[in-house]
Parts: C-alpha cells; structure tokens; sequence
C-alpha cells in the first residue's frame, strides 16, 4: 500500500474550508495584542496566550532587537558545543532565583522540554505516570520512554485515587516520575498539587508539574502551581515555556543542581538541538523583568478571566468552572462548534475551537483565554457577541 494513501484520502478539512468554517492556520496581519487584524479586519483576541500581552511590551521588543544587533539571528549550534550565549546562562540564572530552585536548563521549545526530560530520567525499570489529560508534549516525552521493564501507566483526569490506585500496583524498587499539567491546557482545571505530593512520598515518587499555563497566571507573583499550594520544596520538577507569559519562544526545566546537570549531559533533545535564539532568550528575559517589576499584570489577568467567566455563565453558557486564564464554553457539538465559531469571527471574535478527537464527544467547546491587556469594553463586546451567536446557533 501507498504510505501516502491516507494522506490523499483525508478531505475533512476540505470539506470544512468548502463550507467556508474552517477556523485554523488564519494568519494575523497585524498584532496589537487584545486586537488583531486577520484578512484585513480588526478582531479583538479571544484565544491567545499571551496572558500578560507582554509580545507588544517596549522593552521586550527592545530586548530583541538589541539580542539581534549584538548575537545575530541565531547560535549555529547546539547548547552543548557552540551554542551557548552568556544570554542563556543569565536567563537561567534568574530563573532559578524567580523559581526559588537550585538550577533551570533551557530547550528551544516547550514541547522539546518534555521530550527532553522524560525520557533522559526514565530508563530501565522505571516508570513515568501520567495523567491522561496532559498535553501532547507529555504524551510525546511518555511515549518516548523505554525501560525493559517499566515505561508509560496513565490515570484518569486529575484523579488522585486512581493515582494511587494505579502507583500502587508498581514494584516498589522501581524508579516513578509523576507527571501532570499545572494548569490543563483545554479545562483550564488546576491538578490536585497537595494530594499528589501526599502520594509521591508515599510510594518513593518524583513529581514533574508542566507549569506552561501557570507561569504568570496563579501562584505568589505568577510563579506557577508549586507557589500557588506553598508546595516549592516538595515538587522536584518544573517543566514551562517561554510562548505564553514570556511572549517569546523555547522552555525550560528548573530542579535541583543534581539532576540538571545529569539532564543536560545526557538529554538527546537539548545535546542535538540547536540552542534557543539570542532574540528569544533576551525577549524572555525582558518579559520576567515585566513579570517581577509588575506582579499586578497576574490580578489583571486574573480578574479579566473571572469576569468573563461569570458573565457567560449568567447569559446561560455552559462553562467549566476553574481560576485560571482559560474559560472553556462547552458546545458539545462539531457542527455547531464550527458555526459557533464562524459567528463570533465574522463578528469581530476570534476564539479557538476545540472539537472531537481533540475533546471527548459532548466536551467540544469554545476555548477562550484573556490577557491582562484586555480592556472592559473589549470583554464586554466579546460577551454580546457570544449572546448573539449562542442565541442563533440554539445554544442559549
């Protein structure tokens, strides 16, 4: 058979920009953060994870054209051999004095970081736990592992007991990473920290938390799940990203000395990669002074999110409850998800639409996030032109 049968049978997606619903891959002309422009039109920005709106900050543009003018465009080697700056080392260092932890290592994408770590810690005899929500660099970093005879057991979604359940049928010899989303990525859920923390020490486990949508959203000045449950010391590992809050692009590992050091000699991800840009790491940079010059920017974001959430609650929306950047509307339908979605866009919304297999059937939704930057009467405009395509989609 043909490798590229299913390619040429695979017409979905046709069909839907044949409809003319198709809300993927639309490219931004123009970026002012709450607002955008997409085929020549003003939309404010529903979707985005730029939760603090710091990719349009003076001095995180600043910062990169001044990493541009000095590095170049890019470092032509991997961290381990050419490639790293004195940039790296400083944003690492404050990191780890931002994270209250012994080290970080950069990787020049979050979703590289989990394909870095996961598998360079579980090896032979050990096992990697995992929660069945994480994010698709989780699952890639999971799928990665290889232990005679250990690897991958999954639990279901932010279930502590069966977490315990399903730790407790593991040799007790073995070697355990528990890994979850801080903040989920398609709820907006916060992962049960203090429970899980309980169980890890009970069964000799370590615990890696993705911090990628908690970083400058919950947590003591927008430090992530382990600030936000006073858990820094007992959560081994934080994974994160610099393209949410940091308004840049790459991700990071912080822990202790010890076990960076180990990941940074023997991690296939960072050793073959080439290390992240000189514009990236000093936007990154720029975006933490904002973060810890103006902690206020995470109460913003904060109270932006409630008020939506709130608000579409009270118009008759089914939304998942949480506290977190992320307000889902759930619609529960593919066909109506993409109506939903044409309705708001062509009114001057865009939000991102999250369908099935992507979501369990019933669960197809609406994703919304906020940044700080949004103003009320960018919320208020977003909240009537649900109420109008709610309404005419039979949702409300």
């Amino acid at each position: 058979m043909d490798i590229f049968k299913k390619c040429q049978e695979f017409t979905r997606a046709d069909d839907i920009k044949a409809m003319g619903i198709y809300p993927y891959f639309r490219p931004i002309e123009a970026n002012e953060g709450p607002v955008v422009q997409i085929e020549g039109k003003k939309v404010i920005m529903a979707g985005s994870n730029n939760y603090l709106g710091l990719t349009g900050h003076p001095h995180v543009k600043e910062a990169a054209i001044k990493a541009v003018e000095k590095y170049g465009t890019g470092c032509s080697g991997s961290r381990y051999l050419t490639g790293t700056l004195d940039l790296h080392i400083e944003l690492e260092s404050r990191l780890a004095k931002f994270f209250k932890t012994e080290a970080v290592l950069l990787f020049s994408t979050g979703y590289q970081s989990a394909q870095g770590v996961i598998p360079t810690l579980v090896q032979r005899n050990d096992f990697v736990i995992s929660d069945k929500d994480n994010h698709a660099c989780i699952v890639a970093g999971t799928l990665m592992t290889k232990g005679a005879m250990g690897g991958l057991v999954r639990y279901k979604h932010n279930d502590m007991d069966d977490l315990e359940k399903t730790i407790s049928k593991l040799p007790a010899d073995s070697g355990k990473l528990i890994v979850s989303d801080g903040v989920f990525s398609t709820g907006g859920e916060i992962v049960e920290l203090p429970r899980m923390i309980e169980i890890a020490k009970k069964y000799g486990a370590r615990v890696m938390i993705d911090d990628a949508h908690s970083v400058g959203v919950i947590g003591k000045g927008g430090r992530g799940t382990a600030s936000e449950f006073s858990l820094e010391k007992d959560v081994d590992l934080t994974m994160g990203t610099f393209s949410k809050t940091f308004a840049s692009l790459g991700g990071f590992v912080a822990g202790t000395e010890r076990v960076i050091n180990f990941i940074k000699h023997f991690s296939p991800a960072l050793i073959f990669s080439a290390s992240p840009t000189p514009a990236s790491v000093a936007s990154a940079l720029a975006a933490l002074d904002v973060l810890e010059a103006h902690p206020e920017l995470v109460t913003r974001l904060l109270s932006n999110a409630n008020y939506m959430r709130t608000n579409l609650k009270a118009r008759g929306f089914n939304v998942i409850d949480g506290r977190t950047a992320i307000v889902p509307v759930i619609v529960g339908d593919d066909a109506i998800a993409f109506q939903m979605w044409k309705l708001l866009y062509d009114n001057g919304v865009f939000v991102n639409v999250f369908i099935s297999p992507g979501v369990p059937p019933g669960r197809q939704m609406m994703r919304t996030s906020y940044m700080a930057t949004h103003e009320k009467q960018h919320l208020d405009e977003i909240l009537n032109v649900f109420e109008m395509a709610g309404k005419k989609v039979g949702l409300i």
